[in-house]
């Protein structure tokens, strides 16, 4: 799994559009955010620091993950790989193991440049828990979409629905709060994780309040995998 995973580091150095994907855009918007921040008084600090986590785990990680997982069964890189002892998850996770790490140092070196311009948060384990939440979320979307995704050209059309819609959603959050229409705002992917960086970040939401807000993004988690299990191929699709 580590040899996987050792390669796939190489693999992500040497290709110039993936380093953009996964690095660049993210960091830009984030710091185009932050600038934002300050000059807007409309947007709220909790709130900003939700979108930044979730323009870091959408493009960085979520489209990184779709394209490198259709590139490899493209190049059928992962057929032979399960034709070795390796099961199906070591496999999985030692193809998305690098992009991964990378998502979460991004994530934290963001939010950690956003505390020290503006101000910390209230609650830091339960951010770091709702970060890894919209993490495992995208991780779960990303192989259900390369189950669709015929190649690494196919991935720009077939990521931008959950792309686009997580980003709205978590905008959507950020920017008007939860108070109208929570329940729809909750159900939707990215919403309660958005929420609950919020209330992480801001404060002012009882602890068991913000706990309960776990269990819409996880269920969003099971039935991503459960889609990926259908739908995702080994071989190219004829």
């Amino acid at each position: 799994m580590l040899a996987i995973a050792q390669g796939e580091l190489i693999q992500i150095f040497r290709n110039r559009l993936v380093l953009v994907t996964m690095l660049v855009m993210p960091a830009a918007a984030s710091a185009f955010y932050m600038y934002l921040q300050d000059r807007i008084p409309f947007l709220d600090l909790g709130g900003v620091a939700a979108i930044l986590v979730f323009l870091v785990v959408t493009m960085g990680l979520y489209t990184t993950a779709v394209t490198t997982l259709a590139s490899r069964r493209q190049n059928l890189y992962l057929k032979r790989l399960r034709s070795t002892a390796l099961d199906d998850a070591r496999i999985l996770t030692g193809l998305l193991l690098p992009v991964t790490a990378f998502a979460v140092a991004q994530t934290a070196v963001v939010l950690t440049v956003l505390s020290v311009v503006a101000a910390p948060p209230e609650r830091p384990l339960l951010l770091v828990a709702a970060v890894l939440a919209a993490v495992v979320m995208m991780i779960g979307l990303a192989l259900a979409t390369a189950g669709v995704t015929n190649s690494p050209e196919h991935a720009q059309v077939t990521t931008l629905p959950v792309l686009i819609g997580v980003l709205a959603v978590s905008g959507w959050v950020g920017f008007t709060g939860a108070e109208e229409l929570a329940p729809l705002k909750r159900l939707l992917p990215g919403g309660a994780a958005t929420e609950l960086v919020v209330g992480a970040w801001n404060g002012g939401v009882p602890l068991a309040d913000s706990l309960l807000l776990l269990a819409p993004t996880l269920a969003w988690v099971v039935v991503a995998v459960a889609l990926a299990f259908r739908v995702f191929r080994w071989e190219p699709r004829r």
